[in-house]
């Protein structure tokens, strides 16, 4: 019996851990269903909701993130921002900048202020430095990280230093 054109054969998922990567919703070790004619599909993806589409890589690909909000165990609520990557260098996690203006009273005036934030970055993307990310808020997953990459624009103006003022 030829199985159903939507329920792809498993196929391994990545494995770049000493211990074994595999999703929570599925069970690998499923056996062939001999009464069922619909199947569940072998890789577990969801969508996030609030407007947010969920990207190709992550409906497609092989990895294993518990912490991404479109194959893993993470919901996301809370506050929406974007801002500019300024930092790469650690394993699925990046530092986004957001810059913004402060406003002083005395002097009528504002006062340029920036807050670097640590976001988890899933493997759907694939983000560099200088191009502009949108976060979603969600549990803490670390001691610094409390938001997600949910959404990724690459970067407009090369040429713009990392510490240049840029609002959104």
């Amino acid at each position: 019996m030829p199985a159903s054109k939507n329920v792809k054969d498993y196929v391994e998922c990545d494995q770049h851990e000493k211990a074994y990567q595999s999703q929570d919703a599925v069970f690998v070790a499923r056996k062939r269903a001999i009464g069922n004619k619909k199947q569940k599909p072998m890789r577990y993806v969801r969508s996030v909701g609030l407007g947010i589409k969920t990207p190709e890589a992550a409906i497609t690909g092989n990895y294993v993130d518990k912490k991404c909000p479109f194959t893993g165990n993470v919901s996301i609520r809370g506050k929406i921002l974007k801002g500019l990557v300024i930092s790469t260098k650690m394993k699925n996690t990046i530092v986004v900048r957001r810059d913004y203006l402060h406003y002083i009273s005395k002097y009528r005036r504002f006062e340029k202020r920036h807050k670097n934030i640590a976001s988890h970055c899933s493997p759907a993307f694939s983000v560099k430095e200088g191009d502009v990310v949108t976060l979603g808020e969600c549990r803490p997953l670390s001691k610094t990280v409390r938001f997600n990459v949910v959404a990724h624009e690459p970067a407009a103006n090369a040429q713009a230093g990392k510490k240049s003022f840029r609002v959104f």
